[in-house]
């Protein structure tokens, strides 16, 4: 028995080599192109060939004007998506708790998570036309009460707000459901208990509801603090214009636009490392508060 076990500890371990092989080609392999960071890069030249220069590239970026304004745009919107990302989940979920049918319940859960399923590109699309100065429904009904329309998607004082609120609307329905699950962990007995002492529900929530769901929320709102750097790159760049860079230019678009249009693959492979060492430090500090305040290790 004792070598039939064996044999099959080994059989899944050799089911771990395709994920394994998958991760080590795409995400390791490719980690030698971070050499470009330090090079005047030629793709003529090849990544051995290049001119090595040090950090030039990094000094580079940090002499351009647009690289402040950019950390500002990514920090900004983060943290706004963050706040609202975590309160909105938290205040729906408990709204949904309230609800006596579990049809209602149920139907109301589906509705407000089909928008996760969805890519940013098809999102940005429908925004595009609901969001329009000229056909837009949300402009047409400013226009109604007397309001002149709005050019949310190129107005740089209306795009960030335009962002959070989009994204919270995308996501808000997965979050809700993480906590919906972690609100059915609480003793029932505590409610009625509760009750009997006359407390309403308004007090529930606050002293047994809340304080519930509390280590769940430290948790989350713990482990977000590794994505202040990640404003969303799918949902800017299909919403974004020129117009706007000022206020929705975050790190990533910039990585694009350097690499990609600019073709100053030094400079953009420099920033996206500079964003990657700054993430893997927010993310250490993220599990280590996890851990300190909500009990959570990885290992």
């Amino acid at each position: 028995m004792n070598k039939r076990f064996k044999l099959g500890d080994y059989s899944l371990y050799l089911m771990l080599l395709p994920g394994l092989a998958l991760i080590v080609i795409f995400n390791y392999v490719p980690m030698a192109g971070l050499a470009i960071g330090f090079q005047q890069f030629n793709p003529t030249k090849g990544l051995f060939g290049s001119d090595y220069i040090g950090f030039d590239n990094f000094k580079y970026v940090y002499s351009l004007d647009d690289t402040m304004n950019v950390l500002r745009n990514t920090v900004s919107i983060a943290v706004m998506k963050m706040a609202a990302g975590l309160v909105v989940p938290i205040v729906v979920a408990l709204l949904l708790n309230e609800v006596g049918k579990a049809f209602f319940r149920k139907g109301v859960q589906t509705i407000i998570y089909l928008p996760h399923f969805l890519s940013w590109v098809i999102l940005a699309g429908i925004l595009m036309d609901v969001l329009s100065p000229s056909t837009g429904i949300v402009n047409q009904f400013l226009a109604f009460l007397g309001f002149k329309p709005i050019f949310f998607l190129g107005t740089p004082s209306w795009f960030q707000p335009v962002l959070v609120l989009s994204d919270v609307w995308k996501e808000f329905g997965f979050n809700t459901i993480v906590y919906l699950a972690a609100l059915t962990g609480i003793n029932p007995n505590l409610y009625e208990a509760a009750q009997m002492d006359g407390a309403g529900r308004w007090k529930q929530t606050w002293h047994i509801t809340l304080p519930g769901i509390l280590p769940i929320i430290i948790l989350l709102a713990t482990l977000s603090l590794g994505n202040v750097l990640n404003a969303g790159f799918d949902q800017v760049f299909n919403m974004y214009s020129p117009v706007v860079y000022s206020t929705g230019d975050i790190i990533d678009t910039y990585v694009y636009r350097l690499g990609m249009i600019n073709f100053q693959f030094g400079v953009a492979t420099a920033v996206g490392l500079f964003k990657s060492v700054v993430s893997f430090v927010l993310i250490s500090v993220s599990y280590l508060l996890a851990y300190r305040f909500a009990n959570y290790r990885i290992f």
